[in-house]
């Protein structure tokens, strides 16, 4: 795959605006580290965004995520691996991301509801609206990950 432009180059206030958007989001201290990672990844899986996929899941490994959580990531609603919390922001994220489909639906809503207070609704909303955006602007522009392959010994 061939970028298509580097947009940090082009329009870096553009940037540097969603990246404070991003850090606000991720730094107010409303979310675990470990559920944004999974958001995020989930995220990029449904837009299909090496890019993004690259970058958070070796992000949420540095911070230690399993390995086996991230490999059922995709099938998540048949793991017990997860819990309500997560299984509860993982179904919103869908829900977001595939809007056009689904428009958040009520039950989706309402089980979000009762794991996350009103102020961690509104940042878990917001951290699936960046993801969702970094992933259009990899995406669209054709970001390509770096392509380290990991050696085992």
């Amino acid at each position: 795959m061939k970028a298509r432009l580097d947009a940090y180059q082009v329009a870096p206030e553009l940037l540097e605006a969603m990246r404070t958007l991003d850090r606000t989001v991720q730094e107010n201290g409303a979310l675990e580290h470990s559920l944004i990672e999974l958001v995020k990844i989930r995220a990029s899986q449904i837009n299909g965004c090496a890019y993004c996929l690259h970058m958070h899941t070796a992000d949420a490994r540095a911070a230690g995520e399993s390995e086996q959580r991230l490999y059922l990531l995709s099938a998540w609603r048949e793991s017990s691996l997860y819990s309500a919390r997560e299984k509860a922001a993982l179904a919103w994220t869908e829900a977001l991301t595939l809007l056009a489909d689904t428009h958040a639906p009520d039950d989706v809503f309402e089980a979000m509801a009762k794991e996350f207070s009103p102020a961690e609704q509104v940042a878990l909303t917001m951290l699936i609206v960046t993801i969702n955006g970094w992933n259009r602007i990899a995406v669209g522009f054709r970001s390509v990950h770096p392509n380290e392959i990991a050696r085992v010994a």
